[in-house]
């Protein structure tokens, strides 16, 4: 299998290009905005905010991946900001879908990143795949970015929007800038702890992206969380658990507002209680199901 990769330097697609040049039959090539001599060889430039992306980065590729988009949690939210993580996702994720839908030789599945914000803040409803969007800011930007694949999908292409919950690795991540205040026995709940968080372990994300690459009825959205489903406060106590420390300094709601604005409210005050029917459904077996199991995996 030959494979184009967006986003390769990220906590997912360095991970995953990782696994998958680990397998003999697979070749990667990386879509990057800057080439790099130790990449030349098997990446190719494009610039997604001017359109450019050259016909032959598709030249026998099997199957595209896209994993780019900046960082929405990297600064608080200005309008400016919003707009970047708006057009990041959309514009690139456009360039790549409307270009595969004009190939006379398409790959068979086109793999795309979204988020379980799109379900916004539903309280202890449990979501699935088949549940409708949510509002909010998060909520708009998944749509749009999943409505931008639609080319491809029209064009016979197997279409995958990944719904990624919070992703669980030591090194980046949510859970990377947790560490430092839980490990000095400073981390609490935050709000009412009451919110659900959706969450997996970075191993169980590279296993079921290999999965929804060989397993072709899994189309449409698909939720990559672990079905272990956790408030807030459970999360907490949890990580304290594991890092033997305290957990006993709450912050309240407004702290939250306060020091991270719509941003705060939305990636950390907001419950989404999401579920993996698909994969689920389709027999995927996750290696860390449990949330203190992959708390002692990743750290």
């Amino acid at each position: 299998m030959k494979v184009l990769i967006s986003g390769s330097s990220g906590l997912v697609g360095s991970a995953l290009c990782q696994r998958l040049e680990a397998e003999p039959d697979c070749e990667i090539v990386r879509l990057v905005r800057k080439q790099s001599p130790d990449t030349q060889q098997t990446s190719i430039v494009w610039n997604p905010s001017e359109g450019q992306l050259e016909p032959q980065a598709f030249d026998g590729i099997d199957a595209v991946i896209h994993l780019g988009g900046v960082n929405i949690a990297g600064k608080r939210w200005s309008p400016e900001v919003k707009q970047k993580i708006f057009n990041s996702r959309f514009q690139s994720t456009s360039l790549l879908a409307s270009q595969l839908a004009t190939l006379e030789q398409k790959p068979s599945v086109f793999l795309c990143a979204s988020a379980v914000g799109f379900y916004g803040d539903r309280g202890e409803e449990r979501l699935d795949e088949y549940s409708p969007r949510g509002e909010g800011f998060l909520a708009d930007v998944c749509q749009a970015w999943e409505q931008a694949t639609q080319p491809a999908c029209d064009a016979g292409i197997r279409v995958v929007n990944m719904r990624f919950g919070m992703i669980l690795d030591r090194k980046g991540g949510a859970l990377g800038q947790m560490l430092t205040p839980f490990k000095m026995g400073v981390g609490g709940r935050l709000g009412s702890g009451n919110q659900y968080w959706s969450w997996i372990a970075l191993p169980d994300v590279i296993n079921a992206l290999q999965f929804c690459l060989n397993h072709t009825e899994l189309a449409g959205p698909v939720n990559f969380v672990a079905p272990d489903e956790v408030t807030n406060l459970e999360f907490t106590k949890t990580l304290g658990k594991v890092l033997s420390r305290p957990t006993c300094l709450p912050v309240p709601a407004w702290g939250v507002k306060t020091a991270f604005g719509e941003m705060g409210q939305e990636l950390m005050l907001t419950s989404a209680r999401v579920v993996p029917k698909k994969l689920t459904e389709a027999g995927f077996q996750f290696q860390y199901p449990q949330l203190e199991d992959a708390f002692r995996s990743v750290l």
